[in-house]
């Protein structure tokens, strides 16, 4: 018997309006992307556990599959950046806003334990910021 193969999740792929916003953006969240990537149509950055964030613009993606239209009303897929504290949560979320970046929803303590809150990347995608309360 022939061991079915197990797919494993190595990246997760963004499909952006405007590639130099979305990279300052994820940069302020502490990603590692090369400085000269802003005007590329492609780019990749390796997170710690190995897992990999893609980021293509809307152009890159219409080159091989022209039919693709930017989704609307956003909500069903989210990232999510685990914070150090609670005041971490709080301190990164007034950084972003404080940049120009939308806020989603405001620091909150959850009913499940965590301080929680939601900001908007340049296309409305949903970033979620949290840590343990205790």
């Amino acid at each position: 018997m022939t061991a079915q193969p197990t797919p494993r999740l190595d990246a997760i792929g963004l499909v952006v309006s405007d590639m130099a916003a979305s990279l300052a953006f994820y940069r302020r969240l502490g990603l590692d992307i090369p400085a000269d990537a802003d005007s590329a149509p492609h780019v990749e950055a390796v997170l710690p556990g190995g897992l990999r964030v893609l980021w293509d613009t809307e152009e890159t993606v219409r080159s091989f599959h022209p039919h693709w239209t930017r989704p609307s009303g956003g909500g069903r897929l989210g990232l999510a950046f685990l914070c150090g504290s609670p005041g971490e949560v709080d301190t990164v979320y007034a950084d972003l806003v404080a940049a120009g970046y939308r806020s989603h929803l405001k620091p909150w303590d959850a009913f499940w334990g965590q301080r929680y809150a939601v900001v908007l990347d340049p296309d409305g995608g949903e970033v979620s910021l949290f840590a343990d309360s205790a």
